[in-house]
């Protein structure tokens, strides 16, 4: 249902019937990972003009995984993480994953 790199990819699905007989399909509600228990890879020190998505290419390959940063840091808007130039950013692993192979570009 979902790209292997999206966020919601590992949530069961469920369905709920409708009054008139329609099966709808929808995604299980996602729950944050607890931060302390996030493996920390490295981290960012914010800069001006940083952006969420950038640092995630830079750090993780991809900056459609700017979703690992916030999900770290435990915000409603990712933009506040990047906000203040000298903020320390947390890069970590996936929830449940406990050790990764090279992580490339500078520290």
């Amino acid at each position: 249902m979902f790209d292997p790199t999206s966020r919601y990819h590992a949530l069961p699905t469920a369905t709920w019937t409708a009054p008139d007989g329609r099966v709808v399909t929808y995604v299980r509600r996602r729950f944050l990972p607890r931060p302390g228990e996030l493996v920390t890879v490295r981290e960012h020190v914010v800069r001006p003009g940083d952006r969420l998505d950038r640092i995630a290419a830079r750090h993780l390959g991809d900056p459609a995984q700017a979703w690992l940063i916030a999900d770290a840091h435990r915000v409603l808007r990712p933009e506040e993480l990047t906000a203040v130039p000298g903020r320390r950013l947390r890069i970590t692993l996936p929830s449940g994953t406990t050790s990764s192979g090279p992580v490339d570009g500078p520290a």
